[in-house]
């Protein structure tokens, strides 16, 4: 007999805890199945999924083709200890090496370890202790990976690790350095020279930033952001990490997103849509250099999960529905129509201070005034329009990703125009909604 809503929701909160929540608050949605963009609950409602579950269910739910290839694995051969060699394994590596134009990869069980294992191999190859991040950034939730991001989710867990310097970001919208994009000279990178010159350049290993920051903005660097940061690595002979795991493979329609400024990373992380999360894996993929010097050098690092047959499996036949799909071309060719609402919505709603675009990677910030640009909801809070306007879109059976006073729109890239438009329909009847409030409370404030 099938579980009702109220039995699998009881079972889960009784006997499992909650990633990010006060337990006694958790409210889950169910989930039973899905295809494509959609999935669906336990009472038969569908969901249009325009979160891609945690911006990585890339090639939508259930794709057959990839549950196939875990089938077929499963059968030939569950598991092999890391010390072996598999066919799947050989593959995921050469495959990864031709479309990041990097040599190796080190195989994790998702993006977490991938980012503490990158700053462990920066460590070993240049003999240095610090690395440089960025405050608004998230790279994971191991006290390592937890340490390096800026985001606020770090504060319960500080001191963290040791030797992590943070930088700030190239947050145009609302610029640290005060400059706007036609008075700027990238502050944003040359304040990092500074940094390394106050921290001594020989004692910084590696510069670890996300390819276009996620969950902490989705922050879309000036074009010539990258150049300058590659420059400013090779001035001071230091490692150059770009944690791809929410903007890699096919998210804003490249396998990296640095690829659209032309530059290459010495070190690539990569997980969420390496297999569009249908298995556990992580990727930290290295230049030659460093392949080079693990050669006669011993690397520190092993997990008895590294390089998972099945995982490797499911991400080989994930590449390959990108690839015969085209889904990375779907994701620029509705990528440019969705940007092209999302400045129409800038335009007519009084609460959309700014929204932010690459491919299918988009948000939209919101704020009470447009001039003052005061959020909607505070750094790290909430506020009653945000969750206004959280709960419309969840009447609408749309399932998307706030927080503070931004929402996100990073739906799989299966999606079709029509089930886009029937979302942003939805998201703009919730910003008519949260306008009507702002000036509701314009009109109380100016009658006091």
């Amino acid at each position: 007999m099938t579980p009702s809503r109220e039995e699998i929701v009881s079972e889960n909160r009784e006997y499992t805890l909650f990633s990010w929540s006060v337990q006694s608050a958790a409210n889950p949605i169910t989930m039973v199945g899905g295809h494509g963009s959609h999935f669906v609950d336990a009472d038969g409602n569908e969901w249009l999924d325009i979160a891609s579950q945690l911006i990585n269910i890339n090639v939508g739910h259930q794709h057959p083709k990839v549950i196939e290839a875990i089938k077929k694995q499963v059968d030939e051969l569950c598991f092999a200890a890391p010390a072996f060699a598999t066919e799947a394994r050989g593959k995921l590596g050469k495959k990864l090496a031709e479309v990041t134009g990097l040599a190796k990869s080190f195989f994790t069980l998702g993006g977490s370890e991938a980012n503490e294992n990158a700053m462990k191999i920066a460590r070993l190859v240049t003999g240095r202790d610090k690395i440089i991040t960025r405050y608004r950034s998230y790279h994971g939730a191991t006290m390592g990976s937890m340490t390096a991001s800026g985001d606020p989710r770090r504060w319960p867990v500080e001191p963290g690790i040791p030797g992590i310097v943070r930088a700030f970001d190239p947050y145009c919208y609302r610029c640290p350095f005060g400059k706007e994009p036609t008075s700027c000279r990238r502050e944003c990178v040359s304040h990092i020279e500074e940094i390394i010159q106050m921290e001594g350049p020989h004692n910084v290993a590696a510069i670890m930033v996300e390819g276009i920051t996620g969950s902490n903005g989705l922050l879309v660097p000036p074009d010539d952001y990258y150049p300058k940061l590659r420059a400013l690595c090779d001035k001071y002979d230091i490692l150059l990490i770009t944690d791809e795991v929410m903007s890699g493979f096919g998210r804003t329609g490249t396998y990296l997103s640095t690829q659209h400024y032309g530059i290459l990373p010495d070190i690539v992380t990569s997980a969420k849509g390496l297999t569009s999360g249908y298995m556990p894996l992580g990727a930290v993929i290295v230049n030659q250099r460093i392949a080079d010097f693990f050669e006669n050098s011993m690397l520190w690092g092993g997990l008895t999960y590294s390089s998972h047959p099945v995982s490797c499996a499911a991400a080989l036949a994930n590449l390959q529905v990108y690839e015969e799909e085209h889904l990375f071309e779907n994701a620029t060719l509705l990528g440019a129509y969705l940007a092209e609402r999302l400045e129409g919505m800038r335009a007519s709603y009084a609460c959309v201070g700014d929204v932010r675009y690459k491919g299918l990677f988009t948000v939209i910030e919101l704020v009470r005034d447009k001039e003052t640009k005061e959020p909607l909801a505070p750094f790290n809070g909430t506020s009653p329009e945000m969750q206004k306007l959280a709960g419309h879109l969840k009447s609408k059976y749309l399932y998307a990703f706030s927080r503070f006073n931004m929402l996100w729109i990073c739906p799989p890239l299966v999606i079709t125009k029509d089930e886009l438009d029937f979302a942003l329909s939805a998201i703009e009847e919730g910003l008519a909604l949260v306008d009507e409030i702002i000036g509701a409370r314009q009109v109380v404030s100016a009658d006091d």
